[in-house]
């Protein structure tokens, strides 16, 4: 296949995208060539005024730059189709700060992923940059980014916490063409994961949000407002060092830079076929260090296997069950002989039998479209979502009027405030617009919610409810009232015992909140 823009890789022949990547080469060493000793101290804090950006690449399988075939690869902050524009002055503390008082989940996210860009408004950046190009918005405020992560919360990371190599952390380099990947077994101890880094090696930290409440708290408020699954990746890297291949992802990426300063290279697809991507590979982006500096960024990602062809995926087979099953031209013998004029061995064949095949298939696949379950299916991308979520990071007003904030605990010798607290007049709602899915499995109703989930990826099994059939009309009363509080006795149940044991069950699970804390009993 012809590979277009090939010039813009001239400087990386060693690399081939026919060949598949390194395989990986656990090591307690570093080859002698890598071991570039730092003066300047291993832990370093410095932000720079001039550094300090985010630099939201719309994902590394959406970049599109022009007029690159015949030039060395585009420098992010030279190019002619980046935009830079300044940003607001807000730090992220006080914006999660602000953000605990908003009475809205869905405003909260919008709000937040607004800052994320600002100044560029949302509506523009989803119409003219998502999906099409890269975008740059430099930042002249060292602090605009405060309380996200820092080289001091990597360090105290891994003196706190069971950090795996592997699992939690990667060490990598990239030398002449080639990237490796120096993970022993074990545990990442500071010992030897910054003997490690100041021999030259890359860190890349995998789930932050596993360790970091406040990598927790930014996923978890923005993932509602992508209707997708928000992960991070930390990467700290050496001056003058390279610590990964050129390549893509199938994600959309916001890079946001937190210490020092990195020097990106976007490039055009080389094919079609590499816009969109849907699996990763090693081209299209590249990051490298300054000599002068460290780089520590964090990439928060998104979209991944959330397109049209991924909700087709679902939906397709279960269409063509429903429709051998409703339709009978699907269920009629294929013809006697077509094994003699299809199939590649006969494609090249003159044969007029081929061509009604192929009709008769065109109109089938057709056809289909009145077959296909489309809210099934999106409810299955969605059952996918809530297992993806991560749990909500609740507010201190939340966390008080939740069940983990209920009053029943022990004292003295005994329990108190344990029973039933929650009456007809009590008001409540979902502790988060996006916390919970009401889902049919064939002949079941389900309630998938994200309240209980792990901060770990997968870690658990997804969690769900049963749900009576006549409690359903109950549940989707509850999901479409958010943001407001209702009171138990609006909440619609054939009696009143089956509401307060409908609610209490939900409030329980931590699906719901009430609008003020239980209160206690005075002993």
């Amino acid at each position: 296949m012809e590979r277009k823009h090939m010039s813009a890789f001239a400087l990386y022949k060693t690399l081939s995208a026919d060949q598949p990547p390194p395989a990986k080469k656990p090591s307690l060493q570093v080859s002698a060539k890598k071991k570039k000793k730092k003066s300047n101290g291993v832990v370093q804090n410095n932000n720079n005024n001039n550094n300090i950006q985010v630099k939201q690449t719309v994902s590394a399988k959406k970049r599109k730059l022009e007029n690159t075939a015949a030039k060395s690869p585009a420098k992010l902050h030279k190019s002619e189709e980046e935009q830079l524009v300044g940003g607001g002055e807000e730090c992220l503390d006080n914006l999660l700060k602000e953000l605990s008082g908003v009475n809205n989940s869905r405003e909260r996210a919008s709000r937040l992923f607004q800052w994320l860009i600002n100044p560029i408004p949302a509506k523009a950046f989803f119409r003219e940059t998502w999906e099409k190009k890269p975008i740059i918005v430099q930042r002249k405020n060292p602090n605009y980014y405060e309380g996200l992560f820092s080289t001091a919360e990597f360090d105290r990371i891994l003196r706190q916490e069971d950090v795996q190599y592997g699992v939690n952390l990667d060490v990598t380099s990239y030398a002449e063409g080639k990237r490796e990947t120096h993970n022993p077994p074990g545990r990442a101890l500071p010992y030897s994961v910054w003997d490690f880094y100041d021999s030259g090696c890359s860190l890349r930290m995998l789930n932050p949000q596993s360790f970091s409440s406040s990598v927790w708290s930014v996923l978890s408020i923005l993932q509602e407002h992508f209707g997708s699954m928000a992960g991070a990746n930390v990467y700290l890297t050496p001056p003058g060092t390279q610590g990964f291949a050129p390549h893509y992802d199938d994600i959309e990426a916001f890079i946001i830079q937190l210490e020092g300063k990195k020097h990106w290279r976007v490039y055009s697809p080389r094919s079609e076929d590499e816009v969109l991507p849907v699996t990763s590979s090693r081209f299209i982006h590249q990051g490298d260090c300054l000599p002068d500096a460290h780089s520590m960024h964090i990439t928060i990602s998104s979209y991944q296997k959330n397109s049209w062809g991924d909700l087709l995926l679902k939906m397709v087979p279960a269409a063509l069950e429903i429709a051998m099953e409703e339709d009978v031209e699907y269920r009629q013998g294929l013809p006697l002989d077509y094994l003699t004029y299809m199939g590649v061995q006969n494609s090249d064949k003159d044969d007029p039998r081929r061509g009604k095949f192929l009709s008769h298939v065109e109109g089938l696949i057709k056809k289909l479209a009145q077959y296909a379950p489309v809210d099934a299916a999106v409810d299955l991308k969605a059952r996918d979502f809530m297992y993806d979520c991560l749990p909500p990071n609740l507010t201190p007003a939340e966390l008080g009027s939740s069940v983990q904030g209920a009053p029943a605990r022990w004292h003295r010798g005994r329990t108190v405030d344990v029973g039933s607290f929650i009456t007809a007049q009590t008001k409540i709602r979902l502790v988060r617009a996006s916390c919970a899915r009401l889902c049919s499995d064939g002949d079941v109703v389900s309630l998938y919610y994200t309240t209980n989930n792990s901060r770990v990826y997968h870690k658990e099994e997804i969690k769900s409810l049963e749900v009576n059939v006549e409690n359903t009309d109950a549940i989707e009363f509850l999901i479409h009232s958010y943001p407001k509080f209702v009171t138990v006795a609006s909440v619609p149940c054939d009696s009143a015992d089956d509401r307060i044991a409908l609610v209490e069950s939900l409030f329980e699970k931590g699906i719901i909140h009430t609008e003020q804390p239980l209160k206690a009993t005075s002993f």
